[in-house]
């Protein structure tokens, strides 16, 4: 009585194929492999060393996009 036997598992399998078909049950496990797929994927990216990037470029908020239009034309009336 404490253990279940075959039959209460084929119920348990009937019930489920029953309630969600073959082919939710199909399709989900198709999910659950994918996102496997992509967290291993993700952990492996994580392992590689950091490729070299660009260095960051700032903005200098202090001047105003006017200002800066007239130190290039400063300049270019200079050359």
């Amino acid at each position: 009585m404490g253990s279940m036997s075959i039959w209460h598992w084929i119920v348990v399998i009937g019930v489920v194929l029953l309630l969600f078909g073959r082919g939710k049950i199909s399709d989900l496990m198709g999910d659950v492999a994918q996102g496997i797929k992509a967290f291993k994927k993700g952990m492996a990216d994580d392992d590689k060393p950091a490729e070299k990037s660009e260095p960051v470029k700032t903005i200098d908020s202090t001047t105003t996009p006017q200002a800066n239009a007239q130190r290039h034309d400063v300049g270019s009336n200079a050359v």
